[in-house]
C-alpha cells in the first residue's frame, strides 16, 4: 500500500558530542519517507530541492522504492540547509542557521497520480500548506500529521483548521501542551482529539510516547540504547515507521494502532545510533522484527 509524505528535503550539517557530519542528507519529509519505506510501496514524496541536491542521494531515495514524481527541482536555487550543534544533554541543541532558500517559497503540487493516496503523512510545514495538500487529496483513509511550535506560535488559528481533517496528530509533549493550552500531559491529548483527531501520539523522547484515543490510553517506552550519536530526525522517523506500518497492515484499530507505536519506537531507534539517515541506509526487515520482539519482552510482565 503506497504512502504519501509532504514535508521538508535538505542537507544538514550536525555536531553533536559523538562526531560531526556536513551537508548530509535530511528534513522532515526525507526522514518520514525512508522509515515507511520499509513497509508501504511505494512512497510517493512531495518537497523541494535546489540545483545542488546531491544526485548520489537522489538514487538513494530511488532505490528506497521512494516516488520523487513529486520532488520539485529548482536547478537555479539552493537545497534547503540547516546546522545544528548539540550538548551533552542531547536534549539541548544550538541552531547554528537556517537556510531555507528554495524552501522558503515552497508551493506543494499534489501530482494526479498521487490524489487517490489513501494513506498521507504530513511533515510540520505551514499549516496553510497542510490544508492546501490535503484539499487536493480525493477521500484518504488516515492522513498523520505533524507540527512545531513555530507555527503553534504564529499560525495558531490556521493550524486549529488543518486539525480538523487529521486523523492522527503526532506531536512532542511541548507542541502537545502548547496546542491544548494545558499543562498537564493526559488532559492535553484529551483536549486535542476534541479538536478534531482521533488519536494523538504524544512523544517523549528518551522516555518513549503516549497513545490517546477516546476510550484508551498506551504508554510506550523508548529503547534502551547505551549510545546515541544523533538525535536529529527522530521524531520524524517515528511517524514515518507508525504511519507505514498502518498503510501495510490497513488495520486502524485501537490494538493496531498500539503496535504501529512500538514500530515507529523501533525505527526511530535505529536513527540515533548513526547520523543523520544513515541509520535507516542498512537496516534489514530482520533487525526490524528483532527489535519489535525486544520492545515486547522488556514492558511485559506477569500479573502477580
Amino acid at each position: 500500500m503506497s504512502l504519501l509524505v509532504i514535508g521538508s528535503v535538505a542537507l544538514d550539517t550536525i555536531e553533536t558530542p559523538k562526531g560531526r557530519t556536513e551537508n548530509s542528507l535530511g528534513g522532515s519529509a526525507v526522514y518520514i519517507a525512508l522509515a515507511g519505506s520499509y513497509f508501504a510501496s511505494p512512497v510517493r514524496l512531495i518537497g523541494v530541492v535546489g540545483g545542488d541536491f546531491p544526485p548520489e542521494e537522489m538514487e538513494f531515495l530511488r532505490s528506497r522504492a521512494i516516488d520523487l514524481e513529486g520532488l520539485e527541482i529548482i536547478k537555479e536555487g539552493k537545497t534547503f540547509r540547516w546546522g545544528g550543534r548539540y550538548h551533552t544533554d542531547l536534549n539541548m541543541r544550538d541552531t547554528l542557521y537556517t537556510d531555507l532558500n528554495v524552501f522558503e517559497k515552497f508551493n506543494p503540487k499534489v501530482p494526479a497520480s498521487y490524489r487517490r493516496s489513501e494513506f498521507v503523512c504530513l511533515g510540520n510545514i505551514d499549516p496553510s500548506l497542510q490544508s492546501r495538500v490535503l484539499g487536493q487529496i480525493e477521500s484518504p483513509t488516515l492522513v498523520v500529521g505533524d507540527t512545531m511550535n513555530y507555527w503553534i506560535d504564529r499560525k495558531y488559528e490556521e493550524l486549529l483548521k488543518a486539525l480538523r481533517s487529521f486523523h492522527i496528530l503526532v506531536v512532542n509533549e511541548q507542541e502537545a501542551r502548547a496546542i491544548a493550552q494545558e499543562e498537564n500531559l493526559i488532559k492535553a491529548g484529551r483536549r486535542i482529539l476534541q479538536m478534531g483527531p482521533r488519536a494523538a501520539v504524544i512523544k517523549k523522547g528518551e522516555h518513549g510516547a503516549v497513545l490517546l484515543t477516546e476510550k484508551a490510553v498506551f504508554v510506550s517506552p523508548a529503547y534502551p540504547l547505551q549510545e546515541i550519536h544523533d538525535p536529529t530526525g527522530a521524531g520524524d522517523v517515528f511517524a514515518g515507521g507508525f504511519t507505514g506500518y498502518l498503510a501495510k497492515t490497513r488495520d486502524l484499530s485501537e490494538e493496531n494502532l498500539k503496535r504501529a507505536v512500538i514500530y515507529g519506537s523501533a525505527m526511530a531507534s535505529f536513527c540515533i545510533e548513526k547520523f543523520g539517515v544513515d541509520g535507516l541506509r542498512t537496516v534489514t526487515q530482520a533487525q526490524i522484527q528483532e527489535r519489535v520482539r525486544e520492545f515486547r519482552s522488556f514492558s511485559h510482565f506477569d500479573e502477580v
